[in-house]
């Protein structure tokens, strides 16, 4: 990523250079150039600028590692603003996923001032805004919230004819959705079989450990969808491959059977459809793995042109931006903020009120409305209102994500369902709240407390292997790779790069690096890797298994819980509607995505957010499109 911008008075030296010597008039200026590097999000930033005399005339700012669309966009941005501003202007406060790479580069910029010989201080600008006006805008359905529910059902609605208006609260879209690193579940699909790659994904589980959930609980009293469908389901296991049947059973499952049963059968039975959609629209999801709470290889990530899996919503984000700006029926209004949604005489939603960045009033007129805004996990006041225990607690969400979307629904009467289940996910990086990818465990890492010991089964579902962490020493456990899994992966490369890991050449090193007991910690790592190689885990009964962890150096994260997701929110039937408490339909309101309850029931399962996105999106908009005929 590289971007470079010169400034009038450059072109002027440069026109003055091409002048013949007898016509030229002295002009004499002096030009210096500072350059400096710090951290960005994927690796290092470096800012180099060119002042002449005095003046910023030359600013270059590279960052390989930066997410293109993300925080890609600070470092194509503000060159120019750079020079603009004759100074350093953060045009980009606020902005969720970008926020490292923003950081980064002021400290970088920063830096080169001060190599150039000037004072920094004296080049910090405040970005100038003119107070806009208040705007009016008409649509066919206008979606709130630009993350991934929100993309989707504009592109749904879109290509069914209808004219669409999304608004977004925060400068970039992305919400929580770009910062999902694992990948997406789906049932049934052709890269189950075998990936274009062709490894065998290995979507099979024995029939003596599959029989076992014949005597769950859950099967005989809150799965009903499982129930109904028990016998298919056996059947289709005895193929070794995955059904929508046993998808169902394991989110039923992993949500404690408080799932809304039709709510997780439209779930499942779209998952396969919706891989295939996104493929249609450049997106592809292509190499199997497995998951905590997946009982078997079943979440589908996305992989570089080296065949190294990535980080889902980095992937995923930008690409279904490209696909909104694609279609000329689609308007993306950013930094505008929903406060209300308008209703006709009939209680009918027909629009939505919204406050622009400079606080002029944006009313946007449409026949349907379409509620993406995320859940409320970064609003620390609510989490704690429905859940006290969590008082506290770092969060992983995205800073625009508050409940928005709950409360305006809520003033129209709209009922909501699940509000005090609150997921804390087990891997958040210790001092960042970065968030570290489930799929570390699915792979093969393990988790060491402080004593230098596995303590958990490390694909459990996220609320036990949470609550097993929690209990160790300091309420922390450190996530351990070795090199092979660091070859294959550019997602921990990256978390390398950022300076989230320590590592060592050899346990006992590692354990140094850690401050743990050596001897513990080494005796460990061997009896895990007997482990893996006998397939089977008499400590834990952990049944998913990958490589050993034997090839050095070793590598770990120190990670804990945090809050992560919300499974509550709006109430909805399989069609997206919107529902007030008599279970009523809100005329022309429709919700998708984590601002939704029931979908999840007590505990998500990782890889199910993507697939709710996806799913609910491509329905919220096609169905909103039907309304609006």
């Amino acid at each position: 990523m590289r971007k470079r911008i010169f400034s009038v008075l450059t072109a002027l030296m440069l026109l003055l250079s091409l002048v013949p010597a007898a016509m030229a008039t002295t002009v004499e200026v002096t030009a210096v150039t500072g350059t400096a590097t710090a951290k960005g999000f994927g690796g290092d930033v470096t800012v180099s600028i060119t002042l002449v005399d005095g003046e910023i005339a030359y600013v270059e700012m590279t960052g390989d590692g930066e997410t293109a669309g993300i925080g890609g966009n600070v470092i194509n941005e503000w060159p120019e603003a750079f020079v603009n501003a004759n100074g350093i202007v953060d045009t980009y406060t606020g902005a969720t996923f970008a926020q490292i790479t923003r950081t980064g580069v002021l400290e970088a910029a920063k830096a080169a001032l001060a190599n150039a010989g000037v004072n920094p201080d004296d080049y910090l600008r405040e970005a100038g805004q003119e107070a806009a006006e208040d705007v009016t805008l008409d649509a066919d359905i206008v979606i709130v919230g630009a993350g991934g529910a929100g993309m989707t059902a504009a592109i749904a609605a879109a290509d069914a004819g209808k004219t669409v208006v999304v608004l977004e609260s925060q400068p970039a879209v992305g919400g929580n959705s770009v910062k999902a690193t694992g990948g997406m579940n789906a049932a049934k699909t052709v890269y189950q079989d075998k990936n274009e790659f062709g490894e065998a994904a290995g979507v099979e589980k024995t029939l003596t450990a599959a029989e076992s959930y014949a005597d769950n609980e859950f099967i005989a009293s809150s799965a009903s969808i499982v129930k109904t469908q028990w016998d298919a389901w056996q059947a289709a296991l005895e193929g070794y491959f995955d059904s929508v049947q046993l998808f169902a059973l394991d989110t039923m499952i992993g949500g404690k059977g408080i799932n809304d049963p039709e709510l997780v059968k439209t779930l499942v039975n779209g998952s396969a459809d919706a891989i295939a959609w996104l493929e249609a629209i450049g997106i592809d999801l292509n190499n199997v793995a497995a998951f905590g709470g997946a009982s078997v290889k079943r979440i589908h990530r996305p992989v570089d042109e080296n065949g190294k899996v990535v980080s889902v919503g980095a992937y995923i984000v930008p690409r279904l931006e490209a696909a909104m700006k694609e279609r000329d029926n689609i308007t993306l209004c950013l930094d505008t903020t929903a406060t209300a949604i308008l209703t006709n005489e009939a209680g009918a939603a027909v629009g939505v009120q919204a406050t622009g960045k400079t606080g002029n009033h944006v009313t946007v007129n449409a026949q349907a409305v379409i509620l993406a805004t995320g859940g409320f996990g970064a609003n620390l006041d609510m989490v704690v209102q429905y859940k006290p225990d969590l008082a506290g607690f770092m969060t992983t969400n995205a800073s625009g994500i508050q409940g928005q979307g709950i409360l305006m629904a809520q003033a129209l009467g709209a009922a909501t369902v699940d509000m005090e289940q609150i997921q804390i996910h087990p891997t958040v990086q210790a001092d960042t709240a970065s968030l570290i990818t489930e799929g570390l465990r699915g792979d093969g890492a393990v988790l060491i407390n402080a004593n230098g010991e596995r303590f958990i089964d490390e694909v459990g579902t996220r609320d036990v292997v949470s609550a097993a962490e929690i209990a160790q020493p300091g309420s922390f456990s450190w996530l351990v790779v070795d090199q092979k899994m660091v070859d294959a992966s550019s997602v921990i490369q990256g978390y390398i790069k950022r300076g989230l890991m320590l590592s060592g050449d050899s346990y006992e090193a590692l354990a140094k690096e850690l401050v743990i007991p050596a001897d513990a910690f080494a005796a460990t790592m061997e009896k895990w890797n007997g482990y893996v190689a006998e397939k089977n885990d008499p400590d834990f009964g952990r049944t998913s298994f990958a490589n050993p962890l034997d090839t050095a150096p070793f590598y770990a994260v120190k990670v804990t819980a945090g809050i992560h997701h919300t499974m509550g929110g709006l109430k909805i039937d399989p069609e997206t509607h919107v529902l007030n408490a008599d279970g009523a339909i809100i005329p022309g309101l429709f919700a998708a995505g984590e601002v939704t309850g029931g979908v999840h029931g007590a505990n998500r399962l990782g890889g199910n957010a993507v697939a709710d996105i996806i799913v609910f999106g491509r329905i919220a908009g096609e169905q909103a499109a039907a309304y609006v005929k």
